[in-house]
């Protein structure tokens, strides 16, 4: 038989069966290394043979800011770090594996806060963590009220404290360079117990604000910086926005940053890799939820927290409840510090990098930083979300220096951002005599005088004396002259008793507010000066009339 018939015979299955049997296995197994290799490298986006295409110089930082900023031009424009190269860690040279470093190690600085309880107004409780620059020098580590040492307050990331990695590394960097550090953690972080019924969120800027102040008004000669992270860079930027000029704050940083709050929450359940962490940030917000179990489960949905498995599903069971939104995207959409970027009257650099997977590129307001001259925005390719580890060893983070550094520069500028004194020449006179008490038109001629209190209850007696006066007439206890004279003497006692409060109220006004009797003045005489020349035209039109028609008669 010959060998045509034989593979005549022979189906094109089984003929590939056997070839394939020809082939060494260890052939099989390069093969399967190569497709894991490239699948794997996609999976987890590397960026090591880009790197090594490039040389190993990393990624230029790419700065947007508007052409006309002086925050660029006098101080930006000296951090080497803004105008350099990013290179990642080459063994971490991906996003997944930076971010995943960072939570896992993070080859954090050691050293030892000193810890401060401040009562918010509501009730609620947070830790201040310090760490002053005197305790990296063994000083007994007391800072005055009267120092202008430069303060920096951090503002942690979702269910971050002052122990996570990327803060202290931030914390220990400024202390070094003689700084005052204090990290304001959120309720029911840090170790701290939820002393009200409310908890923090994406959109709560009442705690930041509370805290700044109350350090401003303790320590007011220390330039006061902050730099937020994660969700706490986006509480930061709301909350500047949200302040404009009337902030203490003298510069800021944001850091990673999230800016659209629904962009995000699209972008995070988009893809497999996103999904896992969507999974593992509902599964640290459940943590913290537990630590927390008496008053979540009575003021919000208890059964749903237990089996949210996104931050959706959190938010929807109990941010929405505990702060009474309508639906999870008004609560993103109202969250979101991309609508507050234009109104920024601080100094502030924004650092993001384009391969976060948590914070996507697609919500950087690009057009808005550029549009505000106080702004200037950072971007590198790579870093992953709050990592962007450098060197061989893996213990710098990028985003710390090129930081520290524009705080250094804008600290030793003239750019600093003061809180503007608010004027209170004439609008605060104003509300602190006449707004605050009702108003009462007391004659016809438009004449408005704030009524106290007393005042008012001095009315009320001359109505009810009056109206007992009435009464006393209609049943004939009291005699009613008819002359004139009387009569005339009544209505002056009338006229007496209903401008006496003003009168009194009036020179209240005098001791107090100058300002306001003068204003009231003006516009009392500009208002009845009408009737005040009706009135005289009223009295005096029959002297003039008469000695007319005499000289007419006697001519």
């Amino acid at each position: 038989m010959s060998a045509a018939a034989v593979t005549g015979g022979e189906s094109a299955g089984e003929l590939l069966r056997r070839a394939a049997a020809l082939v060494p296995a260890e052939h099989y197994a390069l093969a399967a290394i190569a497709v894991l290799s490239v699948l794997g490298y996609h999976f987890l986006e590397l960026h090591v043979l880009g790197d090594l295409l490039r040389g190993l110089r990393g990624g230029r930082v790419d700065l947007v800011f508007h052409p006309s900023s002086e925050i660029y031009h006098c101080v930006a424009s000296k951090c080497r770090s803004l105008h350099g190269r990013y290179l990642a860690t080459p063994w971490l040279a991906s996003p997944h594996l930076q971010t995943l470093f960072l939570g896992i190690f993070g080859r954090p600085p050691s050293f030892t806060y000193k810890r401060q309880l401040y009562t918010l107004r509501d009730g609620g409780t947070v830790a201040l963590d310090w760490l002053l620059a005197s305790d990296l020098e063994d000083a007994d580590g007391i800072i005055s009220q009267d120092a202008s040492t430069p303060l920096l307050v951090v503002v942690p990331g979702l269910t971050s404290d002052s122990d996570a990695a990327y803060v202290k590394h931030l914390v220990h960097s400024m202390a070094r360079k003689g700084w005052n550090v204090v990290v304001g953690n959120h309720r029911g972080l840090g170790g701290v117990s939820i002393t009200s019924d409310f908890f923090y969120n994406a959109a709560w800027t009442e705690d930041i604000r509370e805290i700044v102040n109350y350090l401003h008004h303790k320590f007011p000669e220390a330039p006061m910086f902050c730099v937020g992270t994660s969700i706490g860079a986006n509480v930061l930027v709301k909350y500047l926005g949200e302040e404009g000029e009337n902030t203490p704050v003298a510069g800021a940083a944001s850091i990673c940053s999230p800016w659209d709050l629904l962009v995000d929450d699209r972008f995070i359940s988009r893809k497999l890799v996103q999904r896992l962490y969507a999974k593992a940030l509902a599964f640290g917000l459940i943590g913290y939820a537990n630590l927390h179990q008496p008053i979540l489960s009575r003021l919000a949905n208890w059964e749903g927290i237990k089996k949210s498995r996104s931050i959706r599903d959190f938010d929807l069971h109990a941010t929405c409840i505990i702060s009474k939104y309508e639906t999870v995207d008004t609560y993103y959409r109202q969250s979101s510090s991309a609508s507050y970027v234009g109104n920024v009257s601080v100094p502030m650099l924004c650092v993001n990098a384009l391969d976060d997977p948590l914070c996507t590129a697609e919500a950087i307001p690009w057009d808005e930083c550029r549009a505000n001259k106080n702004i200037v925005l950072a971007t590198t390719p790579n870093g992953g979300h709050l990592a962007f580890f450098e060197g061989l060893t893996a213990r710098r983070l990028w985003w710390v220096g090129a930081t520290s550094e524009f705080l250094c520069a804008l600290h030793d500028s003239s750019y600093m951002h003061r809180q503007k004194a608010e004027d209170h020449v004439l609008h605060s006179s104003l509300e602190s005599s006449i707004d605050k008490s009702p108003y009462i038109n007391v004659l016809g001629d438009g004449l408005v005088a704030p009524a106290t209190d007393d005042v008012v209850n001095e009315l009320k007696l001359n109505k009810e004396n009056e109206h007992a006066k009435e009464a006393e007439k209609k049943s004939g206890g009291i005699e009613v002259d008819a002359g004139s004279s009387k009569q005339q003497g009544e209505k002056d006692n009338m006229i007496h008793d209903a401008i006496a409060p003003v009168k009194r109220s009036i020179s209240r006004l005098t001791r107090y507010q100058g300002r306001s009797v003068w204003l009231l003045a003006y516009i009392s005489f500009v208002t009845s000066w009408p009737l005040l020349g009706s009135l005289a035209f009223i009295v005096f039109r029959k002297k003039f009339r008469n000695p007319f028609s005499a000289k007419q008669q006697s001519k």
